[in-house]
């Protein structure tokens, strides 16, 4: 979308990885699309060079621009970032090095690009970021967009639209708070200054409905990109199942299904452009009309690629559909192999309910499974990981026997990852499991599962979840450490010991204690009592049985 300067908000929009994978990011084409609907706004992208490029770029001083005009990202108003994974974090103040900024919104100068950093991980944790932000956009763009672009023409200088924008719902100003620590991995509070005007806590911004909304969808199609010639498309947004540990589940609630007919006719528009079509959702299945979706895409000869999908909500009609659409492989997540460690996550499904939906998966046709397991889950015993490989040894027999009268075996894909306690969940006070501990069971696990054939486990290392953590879990402190990782090229444990910081004591520390947790200062919307309740009724390996799920089969 190219459109003249003069007279415009100049927003230069960055996703702070490359374009491969940035322009196969949703959240990336909804900001750029709502951004330029507005006739008052130009809105150009930026990616982070690819490696080589890169190091050519720091020896070089070569000037960072935008891809519509190449225009010099340090001459736009704004410079926006779309943040969805903590291992961007470095990236982003690449970015600013490379547009000519300091890193620290406290060392840049008032004409300098205003710096506003958003997407997923600013509203479930903004501390380790709130340094290098002017200003944090905590929730859905939908919301935010509009705020910003009316509070930017309506201020006379920066200081006016902080003023304003304070009082928007969503919008978080770092140097407008006071941060109290109260030793290492504690922050006591978090206080708005004097004068300011900012709230005491900043309430997450999310659209109440989206019946009027368009779905967020693939605006600009990229074939040389992660998901090339891929039709993504928003289908529902959020999750009523309230699994423990899933920050998307209680941050995106209340459950919001995109209108049938819009979700339709964006597709059929979309079809001269994509052979495919991806249907994003935490829960598709909460569609009212997902069937009558699924079977109008396929007559519009697309294929059909949803998210993982969960297994209660498996029915043959959609397992059918995805199959003649093209699918050969589907996601489920079993999280782990027992019952009983189910109900301490509130993972409300049996082993019985799992192999009854392998068993409507691989009759169907679809050939390959691919399956999301973890460890370190509180009260998780070793018959717990015996019970990770039996469970996977059914769904496998299922998939043999099934395999037998089409001639084609299969195979089973399990990606394994430690839990990482996060902010805005039942487990945010609970200290992750020490990495020590993580390596012994992974090992268990590996010999637990070897040479089972057909069969193919990838466990991710606990060193990689010890620094997500931290990254996670963090406060401004943590800022730090990002900036040494970002000039030493993602040492994280050099970093750590650089800025001398206590990383245990943000990872193995129970908070329950705690009068106050750093990210406390976006309100996500959900009661901490009612995380307090969940985490008493998890360690009885006792379930909260969701609404929709109790009136079909009812409480167990």
């Amino acid at each position: 979308m190219r459109k003249p300067h003069g007279g415009r908000l100049r927003v230069a929009l960055a996703f702070p990885n490359t374009y491969f994978v940035g322009m196969s990011n949703l959240g990336l084409q909804t900001v750029y699309r709502l951004l330029n609907a507005d006739d008052r706004v130009v809105c150009e992208r930026v990616f982070l060079p690819g490696k080589q490029e890169l190091l050519g770029d720091r020896g070089r001083n070569d000037p960072f621009v935008t891809i519509e005009s190449q225009t010099p990202v340090g001459e736009f108003d704004i410079f926006a970032f779309s943040v969805s994974f903590e291992w961007d974090y470095t990236n982003v103040l690449t970015m600013l090095r490379l547009a000519g900024l300091r890193t620290r919104a406290s060392d840049r100068h008032p004409r300098d690009p205003l710096v506003v950093i958003g997407g997923a991980v600013t509203f479930v944790n903004p501390e380790p970021l709130a340094p290098f932000a002017d200003v944090i956009a905590a929730g859905e763009g939908e919301l935010l967009v509009p705020a910003l672009v009316d509070c930017w023409h309506r201020a006379g200088s920066r200081e006016d639209l902080f003023s304003l924008l304070v009082q928007e719902r969503g919008f978080y100003i770092p140097s407008f708070y006071d941060v109290v620590y109260d030793g290492p991995g504690r922050v006591a509070a978090i206080t708005p200054r004097a004068g300011t005007g900012a709230p005491a806590v900043v309430r997450k911004a999310a659209v109440k409905a989206t019946d009027h909304l368009d779905p967020p969808c693939t605006s600009i199609f990229t074939p040389d990109t992660e998901f090339g010639a891929r039709f993504l498309i928003e289908v529902v947004r959020g999750c009523a199942n309230m699994c423990r540990f899933c920050w998307a589940g209680y941050n995106y609630l209340p459950v919001r299904p995109f209108d049938t007919a819009r979700i339709l006719a964006l597709a059929e528009a979309a079809r001269p452009y994509a052979t495919r079509v991806g249907l994003v959702s935490i829960a598709l299945c909460d569609h009212p009309d997902i069937v009558m979706i699924l079977e109008k895409l396929l007559a519009m000869g697309y294929g059909i690629s949803p998210a993982s999908l969960r297994m209660d909500d498996l029915t043959e009609p959609i397992v059918r559909l995805l199959h003649q659409s093209g699918e050969k492989s589907i996601t489920i997540a079993p999280e782990t192999g027992s019952d009983r460690l189910r109900r301490v996550i509130n993972k409300t499904v049996t082993n019985d309910e799992i192999l009854a939906r392998t068993d409507l998966i691989f009759a169907s046709g679809i050939q390959n499974l691919k399956l999301y397991y973890m460890l370190g889950i509180p009260t998780e015993e070793d018959a717990d990981l015996v019970a990770i490989r039996d469970l996977t040894l059914a769904m496998r027999d299922i998939m043999l026997a099934h395999a037998r009268a089409r001639g084609t075996v299969g195979r089973i894909v399990a990606s394994v990852n430690p839990l990482v306690p996060k902010p805005g969940t039942t487990y945010q006070w609970m200290p992750m499991t020490a990495t020590a501990t993580i390596d012994q069971k992974s090992k268990r696990l590996r010999q637990l599962v070897s040479g089972i054939d057909n069969v193919y486990f990838t466990i991710k290392s606990e060193r990689h979840s010890y620094y997500q953590g931290l990254l996670s879990l963090g406060d401004r402190r943590v800022s730090d450490v990002i900036e040494r990782a970002e000039q030493n090229g993602g040492q994280w444990r050099a970093a750590v010991a650089d800025v001398g910081l206590d990383a245990d004591a943000y990872l193995y520390r129970n908070r329950e204690a705690d009068a106050f947790l750093p990210w406390q200062v976006i309100d996500g919307g959900t009661r901490e009592s009612f995380f307090r309740g969940e985490l008493e009724k998890s360690l009885r390996a006792e379930q909260t049985v969701p609404p929709r799920r109790a009136a079909t089969s009812g409480a167990r």
